[in-house]
This record gives structure tokens, C-alpha cells and sequence, in this order.
């Protein structure tokens, strides 16, 4: 007997929270349980007073297992709601990445050629260094990362995605 493989989508989605100490253990906890990736996570409260956090997860599976986790999510007491950015049409998704390149020479002046073409902020240099600043999709990140390690590059620090619905209402 064959069982049938589904490919795996990547999903983001957004999970909005009370701000609570203990909250992303129980978030984490549950997709460890279950044998769930977690690709990025970034957390950052959304509120004046502080009460509410917004959760962007961004994860990979078949259909009926990002409804299961989106299910399970929903059932989990301080969960408010849980947003699929990926199901929900237009949606804006961003991430933010310090690119440390090293280089001297020719590679130090074709490192800020490509940074210039990127739009990546220099935001310290030494003699012999560069730290980038670039902000921007995945892939557009991916693609400078890439081409930064023909040109010495040493270091990469990337913050997660962080997504949003498109349009004037509030998730």
C-alpha cells in the first residue's frame, strides 16, 4: 500500500496573544510535541498597555497539517487569534538582516557596489570590514547573502519575518 506524500507549504502565520510570561514555551512546546518546524519565529508586543503580543511563525506542511496546527493554536487559552498571512490573499512579509563582509580591494569596492544595488545600509565599517544592514523579503536577503560570500563574507544575523494583512483593517 502507497501513501500518498503532500507537498509541503510554507505558511506564515500571525498568532495574537496575551502577554503573558510563559506564552511562547507553551507555543513552542506544542508545535516540539508534535514533530512541527518552526522556520522563523519573532515576537513583539502590539499594544499601548502592553496586554497583547503578535507571534509571526513561519512553518512547512501539507494542507491538512497547517489546519491542524492552526486548530491547536486556537485552543490554547491566552491565544486570541490565529491569522494563516499565507491563505488570507495580500499580505506584506519582511526581515531584517546584519551581513558582516570582510575585503579588502577589488572586493571591498564590488561588496559596496552590490550593497548600493540592494539598498543595504553600511552601518559600520572598519578598514577591513563591513557590517549591512538590509531589510527586505527572504529571498531578497538570500540572494545578498549569496553574493556577499563570493566577497568574504564572515557573518549573518537575520531577525525572522514579520507579516502583515494588506488593507486598512487591523488583523
Amino acid at each position: 500500500m502507497k501513501i500518498a506524500q503532500q507537498a509541503a507549504e510554507r505558511h506564515v502565520l500571525n498568532v495574537i496573544v496575551d502577554n503573558e510570561p510563559g506564552i511562547l514555551a507553551k507555543i513552542t512546546g506544542m508545535f516540539t510535541a508534535r514533530g512541527y518546524n518552526i522556520d522563523s519565529l519573532t515576537v513583539a508586543d502590539i499594544s499601548e498597555d502592553h496586554a497583547i503580543s503578535r507571534i509571526t511563525i513561519v512553518t512547512r506542511g501539507p494542507e491538512p497539517v497547517i489546519d491542524q496546527i492552526r486548530a491547536q493554536l486556537e485552543r490554547l487559552v491566552p491565544v486570541h487569534k490565529v491569522i494563516d498571512l499565507t491563505e488570507s490573499g495580500g499580505h506584506v512579509e519582511r526581515e531584517l538582516a546584519l551581513i558582516k563582509v570582510a575585503g579588502k580591494g577589488d572586493n571591498r569596492v564590488e561588496a559596496l557596489r552590490i550593497a548600493e544595488l540592494f539598498r543595504a545600509n553600511v552601518v559600520d565599517t572598519t578598514t577591513s570590514s563591513f557590517v549591512f544592514e538590509l531589510t527586505g523579503s527572504p529571498e531578497k536577503i538570500d540572494s545578498f547573502i549569496a553574493l556577499m560570500r563570493e566577497l568574504g563574507l564572515v557573518e549573518v544575523g537575520r531577525s525572522g519575518i514579520v507579516g502583515m494583512v494588506r488593507g486598512p483593517e487591523p488583523n
